[in-house]
């Protein structure tokens, strides 16, 4: 499954204090079963210091090889500890599909 991939990986990468990996396919136009579009929540020491843009690249080059064969779309969300308590609801809910790809057709 490619969600336990993106978990496995995630995991090794980041030793994240809080990790989400959510599938949000059921969300967009594809087949049921689908696992294509993710949203990841990854909460680790390492962000300190580094800029948001550093971090999901950091994300990116983890995943790169689902990001270039599997997944279709990802929503990343990445905290620092501090930042992560300071939330009073977690990561923000995706928004709802615009239409777009019709994977699997």
């Amino acid at each position: 499954m490619i969600q336990e991939r993106i978990e496995e990986k995630l995991q090794q990468a980041f030793e994240p204090l809080h990790l989400e990996v959510v599938n949000e396919s059921n969300m967009h136009n594809v087949p049921p079963g689908s696992e294509s579009h993710f949203k990841v929540v990854v909460v680790s020491k390492q962000f300190d210091g580094i800029r948001l843009l550093g971090r999901h690249r950091a994300i990116n080059t983890a995943l790169a090889e689902e990001l270039a064969n599997s997944i279709h779309a990802l929503a990343i969300h990445t905290y620092t500890e501090s930042e992560w308590q300071s939330l009073v609801d977690g990561a923000p809910a995706s928004p709802a599909c615009g239409g777009g790809s019709k994977l699997g057709d």
